[in-house]
């Protein structure tokens, strides 16, 4: 596991660090989404609200995680596939938060539906966020 979270990261042109490695690992560890303080807590003392911070948004810079607004205006994180790089997330799939265990999923065989907008307008980005229970809490 080791070789692929620092292949993930020269990949990307990020520096090899111990909390890059850290995070990454807590992300290929995950099945769904973290939040910010998830990451902390699994993180342990040794990185600073910072480090932890700094790194979330270089990974989500280099399209390596992505960002996933709640109901709450809090952001999680989640894994990317590989088809996003650098400025340009390609996960177009439904995101669903379970009401009972708070937990975040990215579903992704399900495709984000196409909008047709009004003239005039124009999208640059759709979230479609399912709340319900999830197949753990049913």
């Amino acid at each position: 596991m080791t070789t692929d979270i620092k292949e993930i990261l020269k990949r990307s042109q990020l520096s090899v660090t111990a909390s890059r490695e850290k995070i990454l690992h807590l992300f290929l560890d995950e099945a769904g989404a973290l939040a910010h303080g998830d990451i902390e807590r699994k993180a342990g003392e040794k990185f600073d609200r910072v480090t932890v911070y700094l790194t979330l948004q270089a990974f989500v810079e280099k399209g390596i995680i992505h960002t996933i607004p709640t109901a709450d205006n809090s952001i999680r994180y989640a894994l990317c596939k590989d088809n996003c790089a650098e400025g340009h997330h390609h996960d177009h799939h439904i995101h669903f938060v379970c009401s009972i265990c708070n937990n975040t999923y990215c579903l992704d065989d399900i495709v984000t539906p196409e909008i047709k907008l009004p003239k005039g307008y124009s999208s640059s980005y759709i979230e479609v966020v399912v709340e319900g229970v999830c197949k753990n809490c049913n």
